[in-house]
């Protein structure tokens, strides 16, 4: 039987990392009154910045525009490493008392929505004790991201039941790994695989990273030298508030560059490397077959990477896997790679709601079948939200904006009287490609399926970029055709 969990709550959060902190910050800024409560699964909240301990986890964003708005980064350092970002996410819980909102250890199953009581009955399972537990809420938001936690993608590599060393995706790193003195492969070339070669190359015998295509790599600095000599004259605050608005900046005119003038941004990436290495570098390890900005950018502090590479720790091999052998693995090439441990940096299994069910009604709602509204809102689902964050920028802008917006929806429901919101969208709006249909990855290909739909117009289209995302989400009147509102029932009235 389930058990009742007492008091239903105004809003509900799903999720504690770096989304679910930032939006229940918002409301405790923009709605103290409210009853908010959080659901993590796990037993710490930090989302990504807990699950991944590999060597050299860090930020793949600059810390200014990947922190919030509400509470900038203050360090000097621009991309921080992981505990430094899971300290940030706790520090900030602690000082907009979100922490003690947090219910650990639940596992989301199902949410369904009732328009008879007008509010949501979210199921979870607390695996520690293996008992079932419902929640109710006027307002549902989920802030899952879009990856399954509980493993990562791993290709059919033929063979891979020969290989005699240890094999290790890193999502679920052992804490016990000891590389030191061994060979390593690590198979990928996104921002996972760049971060672990350098890391790993210190203590490792050599470490190879097997990538079947090249990915464009940027080198930013370590620290922020700027922000340091304007601390000696400028209040810090001020300091952060400028770097971040540079930066913010600066991402935006690369991304916009890129889309212009896609061969000469190519042009300045792949000298950028070519810098690096020297002249005698092999850039057919470096050079992709596809626009910037097709996919994400990697982006390497201080040339860390290449370092590693000059050093003779690490080198890059292009190739594709024939086969795993008992100690390692045969490329499509004929060549063979040696290794006692290969890492896996393969990509992420997408998922949406964090793998839980969606009913109204008792009728199913299906992501991968429905449109965003201002890609936040959901089609056809009446009081959820779903923050979803940049795949062109930090991801923390677009989240930090979605919140906003979400307020501003519950001040204005207040405002009208107005217990239940839901998106209609024209008959004809949904198109094949999803919301982050833009990119050419293939865990976005993979994912297409389950993730939400692009429409054919504003404010059914996700416009991936900052500055209309401002207009619309921040400046836009609420009030909106497309946004059905109703009245409280008579028995929600009288609840």
């Amino acid at each position: 039987m389930d058990r009742e969990v007492s008091s239903p709550f105004d809003v509900l959060i799903i999720g504690a990392g770096l989304s679910g902190i930032g939006m229940a910050c918002h409301l405790a800024m923009d709605h103290p009154g409210l009853h908010v409560g959080l659901i993590e699964r796990r037993a710490a909240m930090g989302g990504t910045w807990d699950l991944f301990r590999y060597p050299g986890v860090r930020s793949d964003s600059d810390m200014f525009t990947f922190g919030y708005a509400f509470r900038p980064w203050h360090a000097l350092d621009v991309m921080a490493d992981g505990d430094a970002i899971r300290n940030y996410v706790i520090d900030t819980a602690r000082a907009y008392g979100v922490d003690g909102k947090i219910h650990y250890g639940l596992k989301v199953v199902s949410s369904s929505w009732s328009s008879e009581q007008q509010r949501w009955r979210i199921q979870v399972l607390d695996e520690s004790r293996g008992e079932t537990r419902v929640f109710e809420c006027r307002f549902l938001i989920v802030c899952t991201g879009y990856y399954n936690y509980d493993h990562g993608y791993l290709p059919a590599f033929p063979g891979v039941e020969r290989f005699q060393g240890l094999r290790v995706h890193p999502q679920q790193w052992p804490a016990t790994l000891d590389y030191r003195g061994k060979r390593v492969v690590v198979i990928g070339s996104g921002a996972t695989a760049v971060t672990l070669v350098p890391a790993m190359s210190a203590d490792a015998a050599h470490v190879t990273m097997l990538q079947r295509s090249p990915a464009y790599i940027l080198s930013l600095p370590r620290f922020d030298k700027i922000s340091a000599v304007l601390q000696r004259f400028l209040p810090k605050a001020l300091v952060f508030r400028m770097a971040r608005r540079r930066n913010i900046f600066l991402t935006r005119l690369i991304y916009k560059a890129a889309r212009r003038w896609p061969d000469k941004v190519r042009d300045f990436l792949v000298s950028g490397v070519r810098k690096k290495l020297g002249p005698d570098a092999d850039m057919r390890h470096f050079t992709p077959n596809y626009q910037p900005w097709d996919q994400r950018l990697c982006v390497v502090p201080d040339g860390d990477l290449f370092e590693a590479i000059k050093s003779g720790k690490a080198s890059v091999v292009t190739d594709s896997v024939a086969t795993f052998t008992e100690h390692g693995v045969q490329l499509a090439s004929g060549a063979t790679l040696e290794a006692d441990i290969i890492i896996t940096a393969t990509g992420l299994d997408m998922q949406t709601l964090g793998g839980m069910q969606l009913q109204v009604d008792d009728q199913p709602r299906r992501m991968g079948e429905l449109v965003t509204y201002k890609g936040v809102l959901l089609q056809d689902t009446p009081n959820f939200a779903c923050i979803f964050g940049y795949t062109n920028a930090p991801w923390t802008l677009k989240a930090d904006l979605a919140a906003k917006y979400v307020c501003r929806l519950l001040a204005y429901m207040q405002e009208q009287g107005a217990r239940v919101v839901t998106p209609r969208a024209p008959a004809d709006e949904g198109q094949d490609e999803s919301i982050m249909g833009a990119l050419t990855s293939g865990y976005v290909q993979r994912g297409a399926p389950v993730l939400p739909k692009q429409g054919r117009q504003v404010p059914w289209r996700v416009l991936n970029n900052y500055e209309r995302d401002c207009e619309m989400l921040l400046k836009w009147p609420v009030a909106d055709d497309a946004l059905e509102l109703r009245m409280a029932n008579a028995s929600t009235e009288a609840a």
